[in-house]
């Protein structure tokens, strides 16, 4: 019996000093490795004192797949292949007739006015855009080249984005660019400019009258029409969306 009794508990001393062994090094290990392969697919950020599981990112694509209740105006979609700005959109029950949605769109590229008639759930391609503000520094050829005034990064915009509203552009001015992925797509130039006129003919002395108007010529060559008492060398405001005369600024 006693012989029993020290083979019992030797196999349990051995049994237990096993088990511990296996826990100290093999789950750990094995611990390890899991935490590897996670971090091999995934990576850790913090914010705000809190962990966050950060799955990698993957390229997104600039167009979505909607159906015609995604849309709003203001929205982009592609069109025909074209982009294309919704500056009207309204839903229509005809009497028993299906309801549809009627659409007005302003072609990007080319600033034609487009009307269509969308199937209520019609699918269409959702495009997203960017907007940023950048800086006009020079033009070169048919591009105006602008600046990205953190990066620096310089950046060429045709000219025929701007529309008329480039020959009121001068350099140093801050205008907005819209982008699909890296590729500008659609420019607007100062909603207000500020402009030395440099030549018109003489306003005469005390001649206040702002319903008789005359071209006068501003510092980037552009002409707009002006009361008879703005003269040369006389900085005045103007209105890019219809290119008025807002007033003097001195």
């Amino acid at each position: 019996p006693l012989e029993r009794g020290m083979f019992s508990l030797f196999t349990l001393s051995f049994l237990h000093s096993f088990t511990l062994s296996f826990l100290h090094s093999f789950i750990p290990s094995l611990f390890h490795s899991f935490t590897l392969s996670l971090m091999t697919h995934t990576s850790f950020a913090s914010s705000d004192s809190k962990a966050y599981l950060c799955i990698p990112s993957q390229k997104i694509n600039s167009n979505q797949m909607a159906n015609t209740g995604d849309i709003n105006v203001g929205s982009i979609i592609r069109f025909n292949g074209e982009l294309c700005a919704v500056i009207e959109y309204q839903h229509r029950t005809p009497g028993n007739l299906r309801a549809f949605y009627q659409a007005k769109m302003r072609n990007l590229k080319s600033g034609k006015l487009v009307e269509y008639r969308f199937r209520a759930g019609e699918e269409v391609s959702l495009v997203r855009i960017d907007y940023r503000e950048l800086q006009y520094i020079f033009k070169e050829n048919a591009h105006l080249v602008c600046m990205d005034p953190e990066t620096f990064e310089q950046i060429y915009v045709s000219e025929e984005m701007f529309g008329t509203g480039a020959g009121f552009m001068k350099e140093g001015m801050i205008v907005k660019v819209a982008f699909e992925g890296d590729n500008p797509i659609s420019a607007e130039p100062p909603l207000f400019v500020e402009l030395e006129v440099t030549y018109t003919e003489p306003g005469l002395r005390g001649d206040t009258a702002t319903n008789t108007l005359k071209a006068a010529t501003v510092e980037t060559g552009a002409t707009v029409q002006v009361p008879l008492f703005v003269n040369i060398g006389e900085i005045i405001k103007v209105d890019t969306r219809n290119f008025s005369y807002v007033g003097k600024v001195r």
